[in-house]
């Protein structure tokens, strides 16, 4: 039974073979094997951790996926939302994130504290922080929140959004009754708790403007430089590794975010469709709100961040001015401006 099998086996393998050269009746022989041939290459694969929960801020990324726009550029990205305890920058540089949103004084933050990354396109193009009064009567100038009860995060960017507008009014954080809140802005203002707090325009200040007759101080209207707020982010690692992979998904986001601003309506399916549980309505409300801070490119602008080095340094959020040539890589999303010094 045994030379029985070895015989079929033998014949069938010899089938085989010859099926595989193309033989035919004329005798030629089968062509060599292409011992060089490399099986089709996928999507290059990277995972995108965001900064915070999915909102419409981050529209033109889900447009991106939603579209296709992402395997049209030959990369497959997955979006991961944050967890409860997730430290972007760890995830960055354990490489259990390939890319991440990062707030542009975060970044600063973790590059200080001797974590290597580097921003490679700008989300938004303002600042998203501002200082909220809840009743807009009281408080009209930043020297109105003279003797106010404000409240902040307590992250390190707080207070210098806070002295930022106070000093617009002539106003030190002295002047002003401050409390750590957490990020309970909302439930604290309206619950008549504090006469202002630190927040984002974009989602906690379009909650308070349809509950309370609130008034906003945006921090480059008092003072701060007109810098990217949001910064995707990743190792000098994986960019080094694969340049063009993180390329690609750069590109697919600024087409999704152009989408977005031709379109709104079309941004929110996006959205909603990935994460059903959002309130449309509400995001409505806050896209509409943050769509001019989209601009129209993803690029950094490379005077504004020498502004932004300085303003962080100066209100103490970092030691010493970053530098913006290894802060930012002006390779992948290109730079609005000639880089020029990179130094802080």
């Amino acid at each position: 039974m045994r030379r029985i099998a070895a015989s079929l086996a033998a014949v069938l393998a010899l089938l085989l073979a010859l099926a595989a050269g193309g033989c035919g009746d004329d005798g030629a022989e089968p062509d060599a094997p292409d011992s060089g041939a490399q099986p089709a290459a996928g999507p290059d694969q990277l995972d995108l951790v965001l900064d915070f929960q999915p909102n419409a801020v981050h529209t033109g990324i889900y447009a991106a996926q939603q579209d296709g726009l992402f395997a049209d550029h030959g990369v497959d990205v997955e979006i991961q939302a944050p967890g409860a305890s997730t430290d972007a920058p760890k995830l960055l540089r354990s490489g259990r994130a390939d890319l991440a949103i990062l707030d542009i004084h975060d970044l600063a933050i973790a590059r200080e504290q001797g974590i290597d990354l580097v921003g490679v396109a700008a989300i938004v193009q303002r600042p998203l922080a501002a200082v909220i009064a809840a009743d807009r009567e009281q408080v009209k100038t930043p020297a109105d929140l003279a003797g106010k009860h404000v409240g902040v995060t307590g992250l390190p960017s707080d207070d210098a959004v806070l002295e930022s507008v106070l000093e617009a009014g002539g106003l030190d954080l002295g002047d002003v009754e401050k409390t750590t809140i957490g990020f309970e802005a909302v439930p604290s203002l309206l619950a008549g708790k504090l006469d202002a707090a630190t927040a984002f325009w974009n989602a906690e200040g379009v909650t308070l403007a349809g509950k309370l007759p609130t008034r906003e101080f945006r921090v480059d209207d008092f003072g701060a430089p007109p810098y990217p707020e949001l910064v995707l982010t990743t190792t000098p690692e994986k960019l080094d590794a694969d340049a063009d992979g993180i390329a690609a998904t750069v590109a697919a986001i600024g087409e999704g975010y152009d989408e977005v601003v031709a379109d709104p309506e079309a941004g929110l399916d996006a959205l909603t469709a990935a994460v059903p549980e959002l309130d449309r309505e509400s995001q409505r409300a806050q896209l509409e709100a943050v769509l001019p801070a989209f601009g129209d490119t993803r690029a950094f602008d490379p005077a504004v961040l020498r502004e932004w080095a300085k303003w962080d340094a100066e209100h103490g959020i970092v030691e010493q001015p970053p530098d913006i040539g290894k802060t930012f890589d002006f390779s992948i999303a290109g730079a609005t401006a000639g880089v020029g010094d990179s130094s802080g």
